[in-house]
């Protein structure tokens, strides 16, 4: 019997992993069975069990997945000398994301399907592990990223990088989810606000949280 390549069981993987996304996206993760992925992807339970048990294992796959291209998109930026500017990052990576990464998904739906995920972790122990080590994952890369930023003169070095970071993925975040509340939002809003918000200076007298205090304070 001839000896099944690497390049085949690779591409039957992401076959099942792209046809189980697609349901996930549609109808929802408890919503779907196993059953509904195996008429997705046309094939049969044992040429699918033998890459994954089960929906918990279809659905950490496909968030380890998005972690690791998106982690993998980071460090190369970081690379980079000068590295691209948060406007031009976020909107490459969320594209990749959104609009590339399952064919046959559209762009709403699989921004549900990522709330559909940070959902679960709640009460699966396993995908709560899968997303805290892509999470944290993502914070180094753009810590190093934010690092970059610093030393070719692009950032203020007064802020420390994890808290830039982290910022960064919480626009990222807040952008996915209202792609999956509301839809049609389109990158180049993300990439807009982003450019607009990076061209804000300071007023002369530095910045003006202490103004903002002491209005606060006397009301």
């Amino acid at each position: 019997m001839a000896r099944v390549s690497q390049e085949h069981l690779d591409a039957r993987r992401r076959q099942i992993l792209d046809g189980a996304a697609r349901c996930f996206a549609r109808n929802g993760f408890h919503a779907t069975s196993m059953q509904d992925v195996l008429a997705e992807v046309g094939l049969s339970a044992g040429a699918v069990y033998r890459y994954f048990r089960g929906k918990e294992e279809l659905i950490a796959a496909i968030a380890t997945e998005a972690f690791s291209a998106i982690r993998g998109a980071f460090e190369e930026a970081s690379r980079t000398t000068p590295p691209p500017t948060p406007d031009v990052l976020l909107g490459a990576v969320l594209r990749l994301f959104l609009e590339e990464r399952v064919e046959g998904a559209d762009r709403q739906a699989f921004a549900r399907l990522i709330i559909q995920v940070w959902t679960e972790t709640l009460r699966n122990e396993r995908l709560a592990g899968t997303l805290a080590e892509g999470y944290d994952g993502m914070r180094v890369a753009w810590t190093r990223l934010v690092t970059a930023y610093r030393e070719s003169g692009l950032l203020r070095a007064d802020v420390p990088s994890d808290h830039v970071a982290r910022t960064l993925i919480a626009t990222a975040q807040g952008f996915i989810a209202q792609q999956a509340l509301f839809g049609d939002v389109a990158v180049e809003v993300l990439e807009d606000g982003l450019r607009g918000l990076m061209s804000m200076s300071l007023p002369e007298g530095g910045p003006a949280d202490s103004t903002i205090m002491k209005s606060q304070s006397r009301s």
